[in-house]
């Protein structure tokens, strides 16, 4: 028979549940005096108020009345404890690597020594003016030639690239020079207007060298007809991308980003730990692991720390956090704002109880490095990397960085993906049966079965991805750009 609660930590005095709950059932030896829903939390024993509320080990929140055993624990009777900065102190703990031996997978291999898992040809718009010009460009090579040879024509537009000032500008003009160099893309066409702020020369100068007969450039007013110019510039570079063959590495030429979304109560018992155990997998085989969303590292960014390598990789996670809450406040927002109604629907109170759970994908590894906006991940194994906790940005950001894939863990469900796959992982089975057409793996299954099937059941399927085998986001085509802004538009 399935469990129908957990005790995730043997310190806590909270349980969850994992099936809907009735009144007067009585689970972990106590009496509940409330239906209690799935993913949320009932008192394991009276917590007095002002009491420290514990999960996963932690405290989550602190109590705002007295909760008698039994009871409903959640937004309605506990408080966050978080705050403003804090002081840390490094207490590294060891974090030892496994042995395993590394899965092969088949890759495109780049002249720079990169690798990619696509082999796609893209056409990035400095600014959002060519949107239409660029997608009409797209849509008459393939009504003429067609994607043989080469695994598809995408664009990637956004509403950006004029009217931004300072760092906001800056930001729009890295994030889309980093994909002009992304592996994932065979050949890419910059398509610009002429008269944005986001000028060709400059973006071309900051880009630095490529293969021209990979990337290409076009500037819209500079044509009589610019489909027909734009076109002509794709068939040049399709005719030298379609030639690339898939050579055989092992998955320690991998960089993977992980993420979650839509998150729910059992996030941070099924999916997220799944992922936090393939994390270690990939870095056990030589590989690289990129975690993000720093807001969601509020209330557990002390175990993050003391994972870090050394006390010079403790200091940039200090900086990650702080540069980060220092940001909130000078937007006038609290530190804790957070989490969604999605969040708190599907169980999570605090965001020290999001954070906790959202934190388990990171998995055991030690912190190797922390990565900063103008950065790329190059320390193989567990990276940090700065961003927000939204889907679109932080996804943008993990490919902008050089992940080649992304597994995106999920309670409540989203199409959405980005411009590297973004495989979709279900906290639990009702939603996996519900949305099989977002849904890549189904994380809920641990629960049935145990982690060590799971984990070789992901494993098999990131390797059938990496492969070739498209995920849900790329065969329903839900490819999407959002870029980080926090200035003036002008």
């Amino acid at each position: 028979m399935a469990k129908s609660t957990i005790i995730i930590n043997k310190l806590d005095n909270v349980a969850v549940a994992l099936r809907d709950l009735k009144k007067g059932e009585v689970h972990e030896g106590v009496t509940l005096s409330e239906d209690i829903t799935k993913g949320h939390k009932f008192a394991l024993r009276d917590i007095k108020k002002g009491e420290e509320v514990i999960k996963y080990g932690s405290s989550i929140a602190y109590a705002t009345a007295d909760i008698p055993a039994g009871c409903h624990v959640h937004t309605h009777n506990v408080h966050t404890n978080l705050s403003e900065n804090l002081e840390y102190t490094y207490n590294k703990v060891e974090c030892p690597v496994k042995k395993v031996t590394p899965r092969k997978v088949k890759v495109y291999e780049r002249e720079n020594g990169d690798v990619g898992i696509r082999n796609e040809l893209w056409i990035i718009p400095t600014v959002g003016c060519v949107n239409g010009q660029a997608k009409l460009i797209a849509d008459t090579f393939k009504e003429k030639y067609g994607t043989g040879g080469f695994d598809g024509i995408f664009v990637f537009t956004h509403p950006y690239g004029c009217s931004q000032l300072g760092d906001d500008h800056e930001r729009t003009k890295l994030i889309l020079q980093k994909m002009v160099r992304h592996p994932n893309a065979g050949g890419v066409l910059v398509i610009g207007l002429g008269c944005e702020n986001n000028q060709m020369g400059p973006f071309k100068e900051g880009l630095g060298p490529v293969d021209e007969n990979r990337v290409k450039f076009l500037i819209c007013q500079d044509e009589t007809d610019e489909i027909e110019a734009g076109v002509k510039l794709v068939k040049q570079i399709a005719d030298v991308i379609k030639n690339d063959k898939r050579v055989e590495k092992d998955m320690s030429c991998l960089k993977v980003g992980l993420k979650c979304g839509g998150s729910d109560g059992l996030s941070g018992i099924t999916a997220n730990p799944l992922v936090g155990l393939f994390s270690d997998y990939i870095v056990a085989c030589g590989g690289t692991t990129v975690l993000t969303e720093v807001p969601e590292m509020f209330g557990a960014e002390q175990k993050l720390m003391n994972r870090a390598k050394d006390e010079a990789t403790f200091e940039k996670v200090v900086k990650l956090i702080n540069d980060f809450k220092d940001y909130f406040r000078r937007n006038g927002q609290v530190v804790y704002e957070n989490p969604s109604p999605g969040n708190k629907a599907g169980g999570i109170t605090t965001l020290e109880d999001k954070s906790l759970g959202c934190t388990q994908k990171s998995g055991s590894s030690a912190v190797q490095d922390v990565v900063f906006d103008d950065g790329y991940v190059t320390a193989k194994g567990l990276n940090l990397l700065n961003g927000p906790g939204n889907d679109m940005v932080a996804v943008t950001n993990l490919g902008a960085a050089g992940c080649h894939l992304v597994l995106f863990t999920t309670g409540r469900g989203t199409p959405f993906g980005g411009f590297v796959p973004t495989l979709k992982i279900a906290t639990n089975n009702e939603l996996a049966a519900k949305k099989s057409n977002w849904i890549d793996f189904n994380a809920g299954a641990v629960l049935d079965t145990d982690f060590d099937t799971q984990l070789e059941k992901l494993i098999d399927l990131v390797v059938d991805i990496v492969d070739g085998k498209p995920t849900k986001n790329e065969l329903n085509n839900t490819r999407e750009l959002a870029i980080f802004k926090t200035g003036v538009t002008l």
